[in-house]
């Protein structure tokens, strides 16, 4: 079985804000790197022992999130968009996807350094369905025919992914303390607006996601149908809200696609107010 990780930073057990942790100026950002790796190499321990014999990781956090020397000796590291990005070197030679890390869609009452793609966006939503980072990815799995079987992180982005892509194996490791309901505010004062959590430790953290990840693989193994996903059909339309970002008004954007959610996925948005 060959699996592909897909892996964030604001997800991850420890990760304490944005600022200080997952940015190159931050105080905290080599320890930061470091909770992520370790996270992510729980989940290589976990597939491993569940029966995945290849295993790819995906840094998919914009400045870097995944320390190469650090990593598990059995998983390959990709690092570097394709062009196009989407879906991120994901093919038909892949069983299926986990993602590490991550956090909840912007908007996500209780959840924690909440955002999609960045902290301008208030919304965005494929025919109707609101999604975030573990959407957009989801989406480009379901058109590969490939399934969701892990998603680590906060415990918004569980039931997130849960109520997505129903029979997903989730592993919460933090969770979110503050409301939402804050559409008013510009970007930076959301990307300072819901920063309060309670995290597991760590190394319990990692414990949770080496045995969560074992049994995504085993169930993978043995009944890929119990993986699933909501009903689409084309044409597909992308629409999103997005707030004040510095001298950017607040905008919307839409986009549709014919018959392709990956291609969808790639294309730039069209403001459309």
């Amino acid at each position: 079985m060959k699996i592909l990780i897909m892996t964030d930073m604001e997800g991850c057990a420890g990760i304490l804000n944005h600022d200080d942790w997952v940015t190159p100026t931050g105080r905290h950002y080599a320890k930061g790197i470091r909770l992520l790796t370790e996270e992510t190499n729980a989940a290589v321990r976990g597939l491993t022992d569940g029966g995945a014999t290849e295993i790819v990781v995906v840094d998919g956090h914009g400045y870097g999130g995944i320390d190469p020397e650090l990593l598990d000796e059995r998983a390959q590291l990709l690092r570097g968009a394709p062009s196009p990005p989407w879906p991120w070197g994901l093919d038909n030679s892949f069983h299926g996807v986990a993602v590490v890390g991550q956090h909840a869609k912007a908007g996500t009452p209780y959840s924690h350094i909440t955002h999609t793609g960045w902290f301008d966006h208030i919304d965005m939503a494929v025919n109707g369905i609101s999604i975030g980072e573990y959407g957009e990815l989801a989406f480009c799995a379901m058109e590969l025919g490939l399934p969701m079987i892990l998603a680590c992180g906060e415990e918004a982005l569980a039931r997130e992914a849960a109520a997505l892509t129903p029979g997903v194996v989730t592993v919460p490791v933090k969770r979110g303390l503050l409301p939402d309901g804050l559409d008013h505010l510009d970007t930076d004062a959301y990307r300072n607006a819901k920063l309060s959590a309670v995290h597991l430790a760590p190394a319990r953290a990692r414990r949770l996601i080496a045995e969560g990840a074992k049994t995504a693989a085993r169930r993978l193994a043995a009944d890929s149908h119990s993986f699933r996903y909501p009903q689409l059909s084309p044409p597909y339309t992308r629409t999103a809200r997005l707030r004040k970002n510095g001298d950017t008004p607040a905008h919307t954007a839409r986009d549709t696609h014919p018959g392709s959610l990956i291609a969808l996925a790639n294309m730039p948005y069209t403001r459309v107010t």
